[in-house]
């Protein structure tokens, strides 16, 4: 055993061993770099190979109609405020328009609650106010972005805007003002062949078929289908505008109207006299009301020049023919 103090380098302890000296801090590390990656490494790859998958995930699935009764009971009890924000995240993360039925059974909210929180978020998500816009589409709500913000969520997005052609406009128009409508009707006012761009809204769902008209040859009805709404952010049928309403317009924005719809050769004024469903009707009254408008003006006018000559009669008499004229009689 040597005689010299414990801790001096390459000397023995009372257990026999060698003593290592102090590793200074910073300084190399006494073990070598294989055996700190062995036991700091991954490990062997094949060492959970003979291990079965144990089950992480409850097996059992809640009673929906209990849990539905639950979530009524607990949704008595909410806040104004809290109905508002549980109506407000159901329709965030909604991929189609929800109408009051689809909100009840997603929350259990009475419907008279629910009405009066999409109220209050009509209110808060407006256009120009919020990026966020409550709109009323397809006979339900939806949220969508600010129509101000398209150009920064389009390039956001890297996607292109929507766009339809002139001739999926017009057909598109025809048959949204005069569904059920027929393709050889939307033939007869167009003027040209439109299978192939019925066949092309059919494939964008922007329309549908209806039925089969009872006449020669049973052809297809066509109308609007629920994407059209959607499309065009419509609350329904009768949201589309009139023919009314087209005149109305302000001279600037019948300048923008025009401007993007140009003028074709033989459909000039096809769809604004199809926007209003009583147009021909209305037309037939008018003729008539002309005709009896002008024969009153003719009866008026006969009357006034038979009352003419007899107020110059009246104040111009014609004196008697003097004896030795011509027409008098004889004395």
């Amino acid at each position: 055993m040597s005689t010299g103090n414990p801790g001096d380098p390459g000397e023995e302890n009372d257990d026999g061993l060698e003593d290592k000296p102090p590793r200074a801090s910073g300084g190399p590390s006494p073990f070598t770099e294989e055996e700190i990656a062995a036991v700091t490494g991954p490990g062997d790859p094949d060492e959970l190979e003979d291990s079965e998958t144990a089950t992480i995930e409850a097996d059992e699935a809640p009673d929906l109609h209990t849990s539905f009764d639950k979530l009524v009971q607990k949704s008595r009890n909410l806040s104004a405020e809290r109905v508002r924000t549980v109506v407000e995240s159901v329709l965030f993360v909604a991929d189609k328009p929800l109408d009051l039925h689809q909100l009840y059974e997603a929350t259990g909210i009475d419907r008279e609650k629910i009405q009066e929180a999409l109220n209050q978020i009509s209110g808060i998500h407006r256009d120009g106010i919020s990026g966020l816009v409550l709109y009323e589409v397809a006979g339900g709500w939806q949220f969508r972005t600010d129509p101000h913000s398209a150009e920064y969520v389009r390039r956001y997005l890297r996607v292109k805007p929507q766009r339809l052609t002139r001739a999926a406009v017009e057909t598109l128009a025809i048959i949204a003002y005069r569904q059920p409508v027929t393709r050889p009707e939307v033939e007869d006012i167009r003027g040209v062949d439109c299978g192939a761009v019925i066949k092309a809204l059919l494939d964008r769902k922007l329309i549908k078929i209806l039925g089969k008209k009872e006449e020669v040859g049973r052809p297809m009805l066509y109308g609007t289908s629920r994407e059209f709404l959607e499309f065009f952010a419509l609350k329904d049928l009768s949201a589309l505008p009139t023919l009314r309403e087209f005149h109305e317009l302000t001279q600037e924005h019948q300048e923008i109207v025009e401007k993007e719809r140009p003028a074709v050769p033989g459909a000039s004024g096809t769809v604004e006299a199809l926007a209003d469903p009583e147009f021909q009707k209305r037309m037939d009254k008018s003729v008539a009301a002309s005709e009896a408008a002008l024969a009153e003006l003719e009866e008026a006018m006969n009357a006034a020049d038979i009352t003419q000559k007899a107020a110059t009669n009246l104040l111009n008499p014609t004196p008697p023919p003097t004896e030795g004229e011509p027409g008098s009689e004889p004395a």
